[in-house]
Formats: structure tokens, sequence, C-alpha cells
């Protein structure tokens, strides 16, 4: 969580910034003015980006481009980094990407959206857009790692399959007459999903549904859910009660308006919404680890 802030920044919370480490890739979502210097405080290096995305172009989620892609080519990150965004905002992008002089070391692959679907696929995920409600054109991001298989000991001693034979079955799918069906079971893929300033709409359940970690703006309490709706936003309840409906595991609330004193506040109202797992509400430079698998 490199910040938390809604609009205004204050002196506990920076303007929006998050970098998602997985797999050995780095996915940094709406870097808001200040990011590179919350970078330096989070232990976070230009080198650890592979992808930027970006939800929309209002100036709390996009600031930090600047910044931020400056600062991957003054360090020559030495592999090519994909950006993507509303393809409506392509100037607010560019002005961003262009806004000062420096010299470009590192290739910057432009990859807007202009729906929803599928953006990329890698072997540790597929990346996914789909759109929100807000007053401009914003899209949020999720994530899902490839089903695998789990191996059941109990299964493969009862068909004699031990030692290298194991991964002989893995790779060939059968071995001796016994297939790996017969003794393996599908281990699901874990699911993140990243959703910013939007009212509840299709899209929020879409993105939150069946995700391990669920990243949220809740910008609002729930006794101002009119000005919430007014401007696009949604209230503590409302995130919780949609990462409820959706069976998330672990919900992660964050984008908060400076009006408020109390943060604990957002976590009990999500709670009194229903949602009854795992639930962090997010402070600046704190890491949350995505869920152990289940089962």
């Amino acid at each position: 969580m490199l910040g938390t802030a809604s609009q205004v920044p204050t002196r506990h919370r920076n303007h929006n910034g998050y970098l998602l480490r997985w797999d050995g890739e780095g996915l940094l979502f709406d870097p808001g003015e200040g990011t590179q210097r919350q970078m330096l405080r989070a232990g976070v290096a230009a080198h650890d980006i592979d992808r930027i995305c970006v939800t929309h172009f209002h100036g709390d989620h996009s600031l930090g481009l600047a910044g931020v892609i400056q600062r991957i080519n003054l360090d020559q990150v030495p592999h090519p980094v994909t950006a993507h965004y509303p393809a409506s905002g392509q100037r607010f992008f560019e002005r961003l990407r262009y806004a000062t002089a420096y010299r470009e070391t590192v290739p910057l692959t432009e990859a807007p959206v202009s729906g929803d679907g599928v953006l990329a696929r890698t072997p540790a995920y597929t990346l996914e857009a789909h759109r929100l409600s807000h007053p401009v054109e914003s899209y949020g991001y999720r994530l899902i790692e490839p089903d695998g298989r789990r191996m059941l000991p109990a299964l493969l001693a009862e068909h004699g399959i031990a030692g290298p034979d194991v991964g002989r079955l893995q790779r060939e799918g059968s071995l001796n007459g016994v297939t790996l069906d017969e003794v393996s079971e599908t281990r699901r893929g874990q699911r993140f999903a990243f959703v910013m300033d939007t009212r509840l709409c299709a899209g929020v359940r879409t993105l939150a549904e069946g995700c391990d970690l669920l990243v949220i703006e809740s910008t609002f309490l729930d006794e101002d859910e009119r000005l919430a709706s007014e401007h696009g936003h949604l209230t503590a309840g409302q995130a919780g009660r949609a990462a409820h409906e959706a069976g998330v595991r672990h919900l992660v609330l964050t984008h908060f308006s400076q009006r408020y004193g109390d943060p604990d506040e957002f976590e009990r109202q999500a709670r009194a919404a229903g949602f009854d797992g795992e639930l962090t509400v997010a402070a600046d430079l704190v890491r949350v680890p995505l869920p152990k698998r289940s089962g």
C-alpha cells in the first residue's frame, strides 16, 4: 500500500499507489502524486515494475505516472514495461509520459483499455478489465491464476505410484493405465481484483466474484451514501456487502476521504453489512499478503 488517501492527501495518507507482487512480476496500480517517494519508503524499486494499470485519469490516481515512468528510464529497467489505462484518456497518458524532458531507455508498451475483457495472458495470470461507474471512464482490474493440480498421496499410494513416477504422470497425463485425474484434483487458481472509484455496478460484482484478495475503494461512510453516489464512489457498507455477496476471502478497504478521523469505523460498517472474512483497513506502507490457498 503506497498510498491510501482519496482526492486530498493527509499527513498520514499519500495519494493512491499500490504494488502487487505476483510470481516474480510487479503490477503498479494507480500511481498518484508522490508514488516515487513512497516506493523508496516501501523498498520498491523501479526494477520491480512490469505493468502499470491505471483505472482512470483523475489526478489522485495518475499524477505520479510522470515520475514513475521517468524513474523506470533513469534506472534503465532491463525488461519491457506495459501500461494499461482507459483509451479515452490517451491524451492524458501522453501528457504525463512526456511531461518533461528525459532520455527514454526502456521500451514502454502502451496498451489502452477500450472495453471489458482480457488484456494479457501470461503463465502466471490472466489480466482482465471491467468497466466501472464513475464520472470519467474508469476500469477495474482482475488477475486470475490458472488452475493447477493437487496430487493426492493416498490415491497415489493405492495405485503404487511414487518417486520419479509422480513427475512422469504429471508430465504425460497417464502412467501404466492410471490417469492424472484418478490420483489428483483441481487446485483452483487464486484471484485478485482492484476496484477504485465507482458506484455499485455490474463491474464491481464481476471483478469481486470469488476473489481471494479484493482491494476496493470505500471513500465514504454509510451516512454519506447520497454524497458517494453523486461523486461516483462507494461507502464502507456498500464495499462490505459487495465483498460478502461475491464470496471474497480477504477484503482491503482503501481510498478514504480526509473528512473522517476514525479508520476503524470503515471496518465496523463493512462488518455490519455482512462481510465476515478477513478484513484490512489499509494504511500507507502496509503489506497485505494473499491468503493461503484454501483446501
